[in-house]
């Protein structure tokens, strides 16, 4: 009886785990508010092109080129030079926060696009 009951408990954590998400849900309205506190809509709108492209385009490029929410975050935290639509360029803004968690919120948002 023991056996059946470690059986029975072990295959149900098994497939709890196994249809668990791997990432938490975004919260949209937290990654919004960072990204407005951090004046990226001064460049960046959901779905049109302003002096940078558009959170879809964005989206899109990082799906085509299979890059991942890391290299988002580092697009984010590192200033490099970026390639604005009209062919100019400039230092990426730094965003203001350190903590991972909305740094992660933040790029899957944009990733969601």
């Amino acid at each position: 009886m023991k056996n059946k009951t470690a059986l029975l408990l072990t295959g149900s954590l098994f497939l709890a785990l196994a249809t668990a998400p791997v990432h938490a849900a975004v919260d949209a309205a937290a990654a919004q508010a960072l990204a407005k506190k951090n004046d990226c809509f001064k460049c960046h709108a959901p779905e049109k092109t302003k002096k940078g492209p558009s959170l879809k385009k964005i989206a899109a490029k990082y799906k085509e080129k299979k890059l991942t929410e890391k290299e988002a975050i580092k697009q984010m935290t590192e200033g490099k030079k970026v390639k604005l639509e009209d062919g100019t360029e400039e230092d990426h803004k730094i965003i203001d926060t350190k903590d991972p968690k909305e740094l992660s919120n933040l790029a899957q948002w944009i990733l969601s696009h």
